[in-house]
C-alpha cells in the first residue's frame, strides 16, 4: 500500500516518530524545505517516478504525497 511506504520513508528518512495519517501535514511535522527534497528523491526512488519542483512544493500533507504518488504509478 502506498500510503504504509510513504510513512515508513517518512519515520526513517526524517526520523518522525508521532503517528502519521494521510491528514498529517508536513509543516506540523516540522519538515522543512531540505527535508522535502530528502522525501522526494525517496520517492522517486522507491516508487520509480520522476517529481519536478512545482509538484513537490504542492505537497503539503502526507495524502497529497499518496494521492500524487498513486496518480503517477497508474
Amino acid at each position: 500500500m502506498v500510503l504504509e511506504k510513504i510513512k515508513k520513508i517518512i519515520e526513517e528518512q526524517l526520523d518522525i516518530e508521532e503517528e502519521i495519517t494521510k491528514e498529517t501535514s508536513f509543516e506540523d511535522m516540522g519538515v522543512d524545505s531540505l527535508d522535502i527534497f530528502q522525501l522526494v528523491v525517496e520517492l522517486e526512488e522507491t516508487f520509480e517516478i520522476e517529481i519536478d519542483d512545482s509538484e513537490a512544493a504542492s505537497m503539503k500533507t502526507v495524502g497529497d504525497a499518496v494521492d500524487f504518488v498513486e496518480k503517477k504509478t497508474k
